[in-house]
């Protein structure tokens, strides 16, 4: 499975290094290394093998080596274009890995930001290619997924006639998630042209898209297979660089859905400025420039992975949950809202 990074903050913005590449969970490090507490903790069951969820090992047995994106949001495009409002979305693509890309090092080491997606690909049957990586953006709005959306290749001509012509001109890959993207912007902006991805939409929207983009996949799918259609894994997130949806989700009776997690404390102990250390209570941050009882300001991570060692910054989002975050920060969680009848069976796992 692919493995994804959100952050967002109305006020506090963080240095790209701190959060993805100087811990030891960081996302650049989760090509091969995982932590998953709640479905994975330490103690007795902390290796992967000595699991007993045969879908948890499968998930997590693979290489996150086809692909890296990282889009984060700046004010360059607002301060020198003259129609432009708001910060605007820059995006890095690379086919190498992200540990040892000189390129993205020295960009995130260089580039802070309030709003930041970062996302390391398994491919799921597509090319690996720069223009597959996540994420895919659409004007001021950006969206990645981790998960597969099943039996693509039998809706996919369906699902290209659900899009708004300037989305579809806008999938510039093959993945069943750039589709998804295209039809999450299509339902967002009611069907509206590629002028309609400049404008901001309330997180009821945005949510309400997401859930729209959800049950529409599986709509095709039962339209098509019926009872063959099996289970999809869809961990969507969105933002317009104020506003998040990310969705955890998997249309099965009983089995979870990918990882996701998210945190309100997380960002200090990963800024470099506060005292703490995202690695371990007993190490130093020498580089420290705040003290301790300095606050830091309002911000929410969402991630497929915690990216420092303390457990209780981290809350697993619930079982096909969505989890929003408006303009002031504030977190909620929602269930998401789809008809049973589309939870399928695991052919390999019946």
């Amino acid at each position: 499975m692919c493995r994804w990074f959100a952050y967002i903050s109305p006020e506090e913005p963080c240095l790209l290094s701190d959060v993805l590449i100087n811990p030891a969970n960081a996302i650049s490090k989760q090509c091969s290394e995982h932590y998953l507490p709640q479905l994975l903790p330490h103690g007795e069951e902390h290796e992967l093998d000595d699991s007993k969820d045969a879908l948890l090992k499968m998930r997590n047995s693979l290489l996150n080596m086809d692909g890296l994106g990282v889009a984060w949001y700046t004010d360059a495009a607002e301060n020198y274009v003259k129609d432009v409002e708001g910060r605007r979305p820059a995006l890095y693509k690379s086919q190498s890995p992200p540990i040892s890309d000189f390129n993205f090092r020295n960009l995130c080491s260089n580039t802070e930001t309030y709003c930041l997606f970062a996302h390391i690909r398994a491919t799921s049957g597509s090319v690996v290619t720069q223009v597959n990586s996540h994420p895919f953006v659409f004007g001021r709005h950006v969206f990645m997924h981790n998960g597969a959306i099943s039996n693509f290749n039998d809706i996919r001509r369906d699902m290209t006639d659900l899009l708004s012509f300037d989305a579809y001109c806008n999938v510039l890959g093959s993945t069943d998630s750039e589709h998804a993207a295209a039809l999450y912007m299509t339902n967002l902006t009611n069907h509206g042209t590629k002028e309609t991805w400049a404008k901001e939409y309330p997180v009821t929207e945005m949510l309400n898209a997401m859930n729209k983009t959800i049950v529409q996949i599986m709509e095709l799918q039962q339209k098509q297979l019926g009872s063959k259609a099996a289970p999809n894994s869809l961990n969507f997130c969105a933002t317009d660089g104020k506003k998040m949806v990310a969705t955890r989700f998997r249309n099965h009776a009983s089995q979870q859905p990918p990882s996701l997690y998210w945190s309100e404390f997380a960002g200090r102990t990963l800024n470099q400025k506060f005292p703490g250390h995202p690695d371990a209570a007993d190490k130093v941050n020498e580089a420290a420039t705040k003290g301790e009882d300095e606050k830091i300001g309002k911000h929410t991570i969402i991630a497929s992975e915690p990216t420092t060692y303390d457990d209780s910054e981290w809350h697993l989002i619930s079982a096909n949950c969505a989890l929003t975050v408006d303009e002031k920060g504030t977190e909620t969680e929602v269930p998401l809202k789809y008809d049973s009848k589309f939870n399928a069976v695991d052919p390999s796992n019946p």
